[in-house]
């Protein structure tokens, strides 16, 4: 079982833009959440100048309301 204290993946997004935008809107409902690049951006800066897919972290305790929060945003 997952601790509610360990980073889960929440999502992947196709950049570091959208990561922001998703990240943000998480802060403003309290949920602290991360951004990294996923494994299989390794060469994406060679064709993306905004350095390609990025990969969102949040807690496991807030997974469930930021899924919610980010269906809620599309």
């Amino acid at each position: 079982m997952i601790a509610a204290n360990e980073l889960v993946p929440l999502t992947v997004v196709a950049n570091e833009l959208e990561a922001e935008m998703i990240c943000g809107l998480l802060a403003t409902e309290g949920i602290e959440s991360m951004q990294r690049k996923t494994d299989f951006a390794a060469a994406a800066w060679q064709v993306s100048p905004a350095g390609g897919p990025r990969e969102i972290l949040v807690y496991a305790g807030d997974l469930e309301t930021a899924r919610e929060l980010i269906a809620d945003a599309q």
